[in-house]
């Protein structure tokens, strides 16, 4: 089954493979450009008067495509709501007074560990929708919020319900470790939820938190280490507010990315950049939070890969577009639009370990987003309105 689109204004795609450093900004860009899919790939792209014959064909009516943005970092399921935490904060109160009101995380942890799986399915659906309608074509979903092993398995079985509907990657987050029986709480995370999550197929990565106020570096070492004993890949969420050795440890034990990244300095910026470990920013969390932006710049500056995600979720960065993180990522983490397109498509696939999307290339799939407008540009430039007015993954309109 092969589909010729055509009357394509402008074709904008980085290459296939994780682009670091100044190969970044460097995009093929198609004036008058066509593609031919085959079975669900890519078979074949260039200049419309060259395009071989198809046995189907599609007209864009003159307007620009690229790649399918990828979302590799998300807290989309999730029950209740931090509107009164966000609330008080404007007003002046400190996290741990939030907290000791019945706020915060927990809160949203108690919410969510008292949800069943269709409630969670329920609420996760429209949130997806808005990012794929902001032009993700695939999005990572990630647990956290159950804290009990059940909670987390329930979270990760809503996401496994939601993949007949979407695209989406899976992931495992240990993320805020109990009030007490800490020691106790990661041994069973090694030895119980870790196998039991991999044996039911339910993740394909491990994500931690490392931070002061999470888990510390021995703990996410073992928790890396199970991970990768049961075949799982890892991922962490690093430096949020303090550099205390997770994006060192991550590089070195080969992680698929190290996420959020607003406190790191020079060591952890080198670590990175001579690593195959992505960089992921989240510059929802700035806009929202007001801490200091990602150092974007300064990542690929150093050669680092570089990717952008939503980072959606109810505390800190309630963005339902794929598409304004990448505008925001330009505005914040000072990112060129052609950077923020290749960090939003091949390097964001990149850092969920798939190889055959982000880039319109021949023997990729064809998971495309086609644009209101003619210029691919305005994928980066346009806030509050989403620019994208179809997404196709594998050949399919979705």
């Amino acid at each position: 089954m092969t589909t010729l689109f055509t009357n394509i204004s402008q074709l904008a795609t980085p290459a296939a493979g994780p682009q670091r450093g100044a190969g970044m900004g460097q995009l093929h860009i198609t004036e008058n450009a066509a593609l031919l899919v085959r079975d669900g790939l890519i078979d074949w792209v260039g200049p419309a008067a060259e395009a071989p014959a198809a046995a189907n064909t599609v007209d864009l009516r003159g307007r620009a495509v690229v790649p399918a943005l990828v979302d590799p970092h998300t807290h989309a399921v999730w029950a209740g709501d931090r509107l009164a935490d966000w609330e008080a904060k404007l007003s002046g109160a400190t996290y741990e007074e939030i907290l000791a009101r019945g706020g915060g995380i927990r809160s949203t942890m108690r919410a969510t560990a008292a949800a069943t799986v269709a409630e969670l399915v329920a609420l996760a659906r429209p949130r997806l929708q808005a990012l794929r309608d902001s032009g993700a074509g695939t999005t990572e979903v990630k647990s956290g919020y159950g804290l009990e092993f059940d909670a987390e398995i329930r979270m990760l079985e809503a996401v496994r319900e939601l993949q007949a509907e979407f695209e989406l990657r899976p992931t495992l987050l240990i993320h805020v470790p109990p009030e007490t029986g800490r020691a106790e709480y990661v041994q069973g995370v090694c030895k119980e939820l870790i196998p039991r999550v991999a044996r039911e197929g339910l993740a394909a990565a491990v994500d931690v938190f490392t931070e002061k106020e999470a888990f510390d570096v021995p703990e996410t070492r073992a928790i890396f280490e199970a991970a990768k004993a049961n075949g799982l890949k890892i991922k962490l969420h690093a430096d949020q507010f303090h550099a205390i050795g997770g994006t060192e440890l991550a590089c070195e034990l080969g992680a698929l990315s190290v996420d959020h990244l607003e406190a790191s300095g020079p060591a952890q910026i080198a670590a990175l950049a001579a690593s195959d470990t992505i960089a992921t920013i989240l510059p929802g969390v700035t806009l929202h939070l007001g801490l200091p932006a990602a150092p974007g710049r300064k990542l690929i500056d150093a050669g680092a890969i570089v990717a952008v995600g939503t980072d959606l979720n109810p505390g800190s960065s309630p963005v339902f577009s794929t598409q304004l993180a990448l505008a925001l990522a330009i505005r914040l983490n000072k990112l060129t639009p052609a950077e923020a397109l290749t960090a939003c498509t091949v390097n964001a696939a990149h850092a969920l370990g798939l190889k055959d999307r982000g880039s319109l290339s021949v023997g990729q799939r064809a998971d495309f987003a086609v644009l209101h407008g003619a210029d691919w540009r305005e994928v980066a430039y346009t806030l509050g309105h989403s620019p994208v007015t179809e997404v196709w993954v594998q050949g399919e309109k979705i």
